[in-house]
């Protein structure tokens, strides 16, 4: 730089001659030339000249290649090798490029495709990537209002989402709605975007690390889709599908629906995801649909066993035999009280299994209700010892018309009764066996028999025989008037020869 800077000097601030400086200074006179007038002294950085390679012609297979085993199972994906022996089988002696080319562009290609982008949120998601989220709606299920719980998966590239609502969103229902619409679409996102969910987070550490819960972990393995998870408090980050959220809500709840059974809803749901999917994309101006393709054409493959979606808690029974779980009671088994039990847990049933597995009972799992009684196993306990009955604490519980009944009972009746109350609970509910009692009293008869009677006749669709109606096509019959006389005849005969 201080020869530079010479020759600069005694060209412009001195005015000599490029020939004096080249004497003076004994450099080259167009070295001279070229810093004299020089006037960008500004660093650039070194440019590396392109050369080109004898593999160009193939990098496009190999990246085609590469981009495929994005959706193929680890164990089923191509080796540096193998598309080196590839190319070879399919181009012959067009393909003159040695191995070690290969494998230095494959590894680079590699760390590209697969590399770990997890610190980054990319603004554009491409194409077989998902996001998910719940939202909540009320319903009314056979006229009962409920809250309903969302869970939306939508796929940004073609602004398609899927629904699926349950009556709550704990682990069991996040997983049960994703496996749904898989199972649906055909198909795995390669990746999804959650927020810090309780059904799937246990915990956010320093430096934003996460412990996930097992089942999920073990869900997404199944599954083979990447989970990528949002900065604590920074939802926004999965804007499309909060997006999505309300305006399912809006679209597909509006009015309230009503509806017999919630999955009955949940299939609606499934064919109005397919004809929103029928407008054009508010950007690129094709139908949804047509995107859709391009997300399903990335999707992974389906595993071909579907995941078990349930789970074993371990929880010991109070001095009733019934068991807490998430703030609501189950009844388990008399024989069970203070025991330890094991409740399999899935989106709407609680079975209730004893210490070797054998299920004791089960239950729809409660969301709204705080509690669900499963008479069964008591009464069949109860049934042998009537006489008890009215010490134990689920003679309360009893509706009013059975205890009213039983009260007045004497044992050998009141044994009988037990054993009829059982059944009916077994096979249908106490609100049958409330309904059955007070329907025979009704009709005037309290006997044991009479209220099994009515109990077949109403779960078995019996229609009573209704009066009949003559017609004039019946021929009138004579009234006959029988004539004792003849026996009084015969009778005087049979005197006669004695």
């Amino acid at each position: 730089m201080t020869q530079q800077y010479n020759i600069k000097y005694l060209s412009f601030h001195k005015g000599k001659k490029y020939s004096e400086i080249s004497r003076e200074t004994g450099h080259d006179f167009k070295t001279v030339k070229k810093y004299a007038e020089k006037e960008d002294f500004n660093d650039s950085p070194p440019r590396r000249k392109k050369k080109s390679s004898k593999l160009d012609p193939f990098k496009p297979t190999i990246d085609q290649w590469l981009n495929e085993d994005t959706k193929a199972p680890v164990k089923q994906r191509h080796t540096a090798k193998r598309i080196y022996d590839r190319l070879k089988e399919e181009f012959k002696e067009k393909f003159n490029v040695s191995e070690r080319v290969v494998r230095y562009y494959v590894s680079a290609k590699k760390r590209e495709i697969f590399g770990d982008s997890e610190a980054y949120l990319p603004l554009e998601h491409p194409s077989g990537e998902a996001q998910v989220d719940f939202g909540e709606s009320l319903i009314y299920e056979n006229g009962k209002e409920i809250k309903g719980h969302s869970l939306v998966l939508s796929f940004p590239h073609s602004n398609v989402a899927y629904e699926q609502v349950f009556r709550g969103q704990n682990q069991e229902c996040l997983l049960e709605g994703l496996q749904r619409i898989f199972k649906y679409i055909n198909g795995v996102p390669t990746k999804v975007w959650f927020d810090n969910l309780s059904a799937a987070v246990k915990e956010i550490k320093k430096k934003g690390e996460r412990e996930l819960i097992e089942q999920f972990e073990k869900f997404a393995l199944h599954y083979g889709f990447l989970h990528n998870f949002c900065n604590a408090g920074k939802s926004n980050e999965k804007g499309h599908v909060e997006n999505k959220v309300g305006f399912t809500r809006r679209n597909h709840f509006v009015p309230v629906p009503s509806v017999s059974d919630i999955e009955d809803l949940n299939e609606e749901l499934f064919q109005k995801a397919e004809n929103d999917a029928q407008k054009l994309h508010y950007k690129k101006q094709k139908k949804e649909a047509e995107l859709f393709e391009e997300d399903k054409n990335c999707l992974l493959k389906l595993p071909d066993k579907p995941f078990d979606i349930g789970r074993l808690v371990k929880v010991k029974t109070n001095k009733y035999g019934k068991v807490e779980l998430d703030k609501k009671i189950y009844s388990t088994s008399p024989r069970l009280v203070g025991k330890q039990v094991w409740l399999y847990l899935t989106h709407d049933r609680v079975d209730v299994l004893d210490e070797d597995y054998n299920q004791v009972v089960s239950h729809p799992r409660l969301y709204q209700e705080t509690e669900s009684m499963k008479w069964y196993p008591y009464l069949e306990l109860i049934a042998k010892r009537p006489n008890a009955l009215k010490y134990t604490g689920f003679y309360k519980e009893l509706p009013d018309p059975w205890q009213d009944y039983l009260e007045y009972l004497d044992y050998p009746k009141k044994k009988k009764a037990l054993h009829l109350l059982k059944d009916i609970i077994e096979h249908n509910d106490m609100d049958t066996a409330a309904d059955v009692l007070s329907q025979t009293l009704k009709d005037g008869v309290d006997d044991v028999e009479s209220i099994r009677l009515t109990w077949t006749r109403k779960t078995s669709n019996i229609t009573l025989p209704s009066e009949l109606v003559s017609n004039n096509n019946i021929p009138s019959m004579t009234g006959y008037t029988p004539n004792f006389a003849v026996y009084d005849e015969l009778l005087n005969k049979a005197g006669d020869r004695k």
